[in-house]
């Protein structure tokens, strides 16, 4: 067999494999969240060991969506769907590069100016590629062009409603940091808990919609429904 004949069902393969990364290991981040809440069964201790885990489970979803984009696009481009520039599926290889490697290095220099700097530009791609699908979707949807299908326009909007479902993760988890420092400081008690689980709750919000979008997109994109 040819390599012509497997490289797109090869991509469409990783396509999926990021897929079942991604919201496999988000279950993960969910089930540990879910246990570090439960401050009358776990010490302080082993619920600050589970939180380190789970911003280690977390890196395989962030790594998985940065890798999604160029792998999407490409996905586009060679199953014939989109006549994609080859300059613009470039730049988006470019850009998920980029964007793995602010999330790893982040990740490296935790809680220092490197990391701070690192999530600034991060954010920076996010609301660019927040744009950018929401108008490939929006575009595609009203206009059947550039994306024809009807299914593969709303899969594209919906990608870049994860986008700012992601977002609103990052807005509403702004105030864990500063929470987990008084509980480290001040130890448990209503005072320290009771803020942060509300803090987390309406952070669940927004990860219970991305998960409903992922389900949502990858049946698009499996059953590929005539609309």
């Amino acid at each position: 067999m040819a390599w012509s004949e497997i490289a797109y069902p090869s991509l469409v393969y990783v396509h999926l494999l990021l897929f079942v990364l991604w919201l496999g290991a988000d279950v993960g981040v969910f089930l540990l969240g879910q246990h570090f809440r439960k401050r009358h069964v776990y010490s302080l201790d082993q619920r600050i060991a589970l939180l380190k885990l789970l911003v280690l489970v977390d890196m395989t979803p962030r790594s998985a969506w940065a890798l999604m984009v160029p792998v999407s696009l490409s996905v586009l481009k060679m199953g014939g769907w989109w006549d994609l520039p080859v300059a613009l599926l470039a730049a988006a290889w470019a850009i998920g590069g980029v964007w793995l490697w602010l999330v790893w290095d982040a990740h490296t220099h935790d809680q220092t100016p490197r990391a701070a700097r690192d999530r600034f530009y991060e954010n920076g791609l996010k609301y660019a590629l927040t744009a950018f699908y929401l108008w490939l979707g929006g575009q595609s949807v009203l206009t059947g062009a550039p994306l024809a299908p009807g299914w593969l326009a709303w899969k594209a909007m919906l990608f870049g409603g994860i986008f700012v479902a992601a977002i609103g993760i990052d807005l509403s988890f702004k105030p864990v940091g500063p929470q987990l420092v008084r509980l480290l400081t001040e130890g448990s008690s209503d005072a320290t808990e009771v803020p942060l689980r509300r803090t987390m709750d309406r952070t669940r919000i927004w990860v219970m919609a991305i998960y409903v979008l992922l389900v949502v997109t990858s049946w698009l994109g499996a059953v590929k429904p005539g609309f």
